[in-house]
């Protein structure tokens, strides 16, 4: 009987972190080797599918692709019998500088350190021979280039060097002149005499035109050699390990209860005072009557209205929103929504009104303790140089051309991350009365040309100016988190939030944690929840004063010299938190709306004494 070959992996990493850091296409370093990860179409053992209707309906939409699916990224399974499951990678770069230094002085008697550059193809079993038959080790070499479609490929160093005459065969070398590691202190050197800065690579060149690294040749070589497409973008110098290497392009809801069929059963109860209703606003004149209100209690007028639409056109499907669903979802909850099981994908609670009472939160209407809940996060692509952030309804941003993940899409890689949270739901009078006052709309024009000019520095990207409420409330989810933080047991960066703020819908914000353990969390936040108060009086009180005030209240976001034009007074020392934990990287940031600051622009929403 032959014995059977096994293959042993040469690195792992969490399923999670491959929806969220290392997809297809990105760079990873293992103990041994430098990777590109593979496409979809080289992974193996993928069969845990994961249902989630209303988020497959979007990345159908945006893909345009009808027959797709989500799976899980696969798991090692440690059997050695077993048929191989895993993750390729490629090998990438291709060049290589050598780990023996050579050091030498030069004329103006700094010290010159220098290291051979070589192809893959000159190794020998992954070590470098040189001319006197020592045998080095090489490393990869940190520097490559890619373009703003997610193409990537190596820096021709050969070219680089010589210009238009690339016939010089000669051994190339990398200096560096100074101590920093800094570009700006390596050169290139080709034995023949031929040297260029590093530096060169990175110059800035406009649209189609090509700089020192020419223009992109379309490779994709995630997808597997010699793929690639066409691609006119000019090429751009990248660090391997930089943070703008890589940005996935994902996709996150929050799995809500089984609705449709309560409401069907309730509108069937009360159809004889619904039939004739010709609008929404019908449906609210029938509540009066109080079968009516018995019946539909718990239940917006826009889900009766869309039932009723239903009813009459059995046709006509209503348009799933992420975000306002959701948001629906959790503040038409009256005492409690979903079911109390181990296996359950969402259960919420009210948290009665006399246990969070307080004068500073009086523009509260309501706190959710969501026990137990679901998310399931989605890659649909990805971005380089520039991350591609999701819209104010949650969905992707239109217009954004990622990369692809596979040569044809039949599926997405996503995961389903179980935990809870806790959900505020604010006023929407109190809200709208506040964004309507003159100095708030003064000083939300200043916030406009702020984001007027990053988008003029931007101009592929579609983003639409959030209005001033929903600068308010995510800077306030963030000093929520870092308030709640200090109490819950959870680090802030595993407290996520979802930020609702919509005219029509309502304002409110879910702050939660997960786990892609089937166990979940283990209730601290929820717990937390029960004193939402006590932390909102923190969180206000810390946001007063900033450790960089007075510099930081002074920022205007439309400051042509800081040009931080996405924030107001907002900094790492007030607002700033991991970007796992916000929803928009950081942007649409400023505590003056919030609470006064020392600059006392008097736009802070919240007044009372605290």
């Amino acid at each position: 009987m032959a014995k059977k070959t096994v293959i042993r992996p040469h690195g792992q990493v969490r399923r999670s972190q491959i929806v969220t850091t290392f997809g297809p296409g990105a760079m990873m370093d293992l103990p041994d080797h430098s990777i590109l990860v593979s496409g979809l179409d080289q992974w193996t053992g993928v069969n845990e599918e994961i249902i989630e209707p209303r988020l497959l309906q979007k990345l159908k939409e945006h893909l345009d692709v009808q027959n797709l699916r989500m799976f899980a990224p696969p798991r090692t399974t440690g059997d050695a019998f077993s048929e191989t499951s895993g993750v390729v990678g490629w090998q990438f770069p291709e060049w290589f500088v050598t780990q023996d230094v050579r050091q030498r002085t030069a004329a103006a008697g700094h010290t010159i350190r220098s290291r051979r550059l070589v192809h893959r193809d000159s190794l020998t079993r992954g070590r470098y021979v040189d001319e006197s038959r020592k045998s080095q080790n090489v490393v990869p070499v940190r520097f490559v280039r890619a373009c703003r479609h997610g193409h990537i490929g190596d820096i021709d160093w050969i070219a680089f060097v010589h210009g238009e005459d690339i016939g010089c065969r000669a051994g190339l070398w990398m200096d560096d002149v100074g101590t920093s590691g800094d570009i700006t202190e390596i050169q290139v050197r080709c034995e023949c005499g031929r040297t260029r800065l590093l530096s060169e690579a990175v110059e800035t060149v406009g649209h189609h035109k090509a700089g020192a690294l020419g223009l992109c040749d379309g490779l994709q070589p995630w997808l597997g050699p010699g793929s690639k497409s066409r691609c006119e973008q000019p090429s751009r110098f990248l660090i391997r390990t930089a943070s703008n290497a890589y940005f996935p392009q994902k996709l996150a809801v929050i799995s809500l209860p089984p609705r449709n069929e309560s409401v069907s059963k309730a509108v069937e109860q009360v159809w004889m005072f619904l039939e004739a209703a010709e609008s929404a606003d019908d449906v609210r004149y029938e509540r009066r009557k109080e079968r009516v209100a018995r019946v539909l209690e718990g239940i917006t007028d826009a889900e009766v209205w869309g039932e009723i639409e239903r009813r009459r056109n059995p046709t006509v499907q209503t348009a799933s929103r992420l975000k306002p669903d959701e948001l629906k979802t959790l503040i038409s909850c009256e005492q409690q929504r979903g079911d109390d099981r181990q296996d359950g994908d969402f259960l919420a609670r009210v948290l009665p009104k006399s246990v969070w009472d307080a004068p500073w939160m009086s523009s509260v209407q309501q706190v959710v303790l969501v026990h137990r809940l679901r998310e399931v996060v989605a890659q649909a692509g990805f971005t380089r140089f520039e991350a591609a952030s999701t819209t104010l309804e949650g969905e992707l941003e239109i217009g954004v051309q990622p990369a692809l993940l596979a040569r044809e899409i039949t599926w997405v890689p996503a995961i389903e991350n179980r935990g809870e949270g806790i959900f505020l739901h604010f006023r929407t009078e109190a809200i709208e009365e506040w964004a309507r006052r003159p100095d708030v709309l003064r000083y939300a024009e200043g916030l406009q040309e702020g984001f007027d000019l990053w988008k003029s520095e931007h101009r592929s990207v579609r983003r639409v100016f959030p209005h001033v409420q929903y600068y308010m409330l995510h800077s306030l989810s963030h000093l929520l988190i870092t308030a709640i933080s200090l109490e819950c047991g959870y680090p802030a960066s595993s407290i996520r939030e979802r930020i609702y703020a919509f005219d029509d819908e309502g304002y409110g914000i879910l702050l939660y944690t997960g786990s892609s353990d089937s166990e979940g969390t283990l209730g601290g936040l929820v717990q937390e929840g029960r004193r939402i108060h006590e932390h909102m009086r923190q969180a206000l009180t810390q946001a007063e004063l900033c450790s960089n005030d007075p510099v930081c209240s002074q920022h205007q976001s439309n400051n042509l010299h800081e040009r931080r034009f996405l924030h107001g007074a907002a900094c790492h020392g007030c607002l700033l938190i991991a970007e796992t934990s916000c929803e928009q990287q950081n942007d649409y940031l400023d505590r003056a709306l919030v609470v006064p600051t020392v600059e006392n622009h008097g736009v802070e929403f919240f007044q009372a004494d605290l």
